[in-house]
């Protein structure tokens, strides 16, 4: 029996409201892969493939691209938008060593939910002789908007569990133990960022994160009217700005 996973369900508001990643960053990555006409290309914990939106456009399609997650939901989502690129079901740490050499591994927003220690050992041993690994991921900038900061505490209030400060991970220092390579060999760029969406677009963003569901779940009346309220506080002209910073992380093997 298929065991439901923490997004099945989410795939559709997910891959429509998610924010997409910095396309800075994306060339940082590109710039730092083998000069080779063809690569092998994986993303791993791949959901919709909104990390291969940002990516493919600027590599081009005459790489081959493989794409995992353990989620069906979205993968059959991601093989939606993207037919022509390898989907896989499972873990990466079990599904990447079942692939030929890879020249990028990238981890994107689902590094953090992943078995880290097993999964960077299997991408050492999966990674080309001079292939790159690299994480990607946004947070909400809550330092720098009172918006972000008053959603966060409606979270920390709401959602069982929940601290905003859950993915404080030294992901640079993890990186550098399982390549055994100095700290500062792992590069770390920071990206900021902000956009505007429509007020109803965040609530459609907050609907597809495990952390809003598990407050919809708890306390759902009184969630949705203060996340109304604190909408109603900030908007203007039905839009809300939003601020983000994004984050690289990469290593390159040789």
């Amino acid at each position: 029996m298929m065991t439901k996973e923490k997004f099945d369900g989410l795939a559709e508001d997910y891959d429509l409201y998610r924010p997409r990643y910095p396309q800075a960053l994306m060339g940082i990555i590109k710039d730092a892969l083998p000069e080779r006409d063809s690569l092998n290309i994986s993303d791993v914990g791949a959901g919709t493939g909104i990390a291969l939106e940002g990516l493919m456009p600027i590599l081009g399609n005459q790489h081959r691209y493989y794409a995992v997650d353990i989620s069906a939901d979205m993968i059959a989502q991601g093989r939606r938008k993207f037919p022509k690129v390898d989907w896989r079901m499972g873990k990466a740490e079990e599904v990447i060593p079942t692939l030929p050499k890879l020249d990028l591994i990238l981890a994107a927003q689902s590094f953090q939910w992943m078995d880290r220690p097993q999964m960077l050992a299997a991408t050492r041993q999966a990674l080309s002789s001079d292939g790159v690994f690299a994480v990607i991921q946004n947070n909400r900038h809550y330092q720098n908007s009172p918006f972000l900061d008053g959603y966060e505490s409606l979270l920390e209030t709401y959602s069982p569990g929940y601290s905003r400060h859950y993915r404080s991970f030294d992901f640079q220092g993890e990186v550098a133990y399982a390549f055994t390579c100095p700290r500062d060999a792992v590069a770390f760029r920071l990206h900021h960022w902000t956009m505007s969406i429509p007020a109803s677009a965040f609530v459609g963003m907050s609907r597809s994160s495990t952390q809003a569901q598990r407050a919809l779940a708890a306390d759902e009346t009184h969630f949705l009217q203060s996340l109304d309220a604190l909408l109603n506080r900030f908007m203007q002209d039905g839009n809300i700005e939003l601020s983000y910073e994004s984050q690289l992380f990469l290593v390159r093997v040789g």
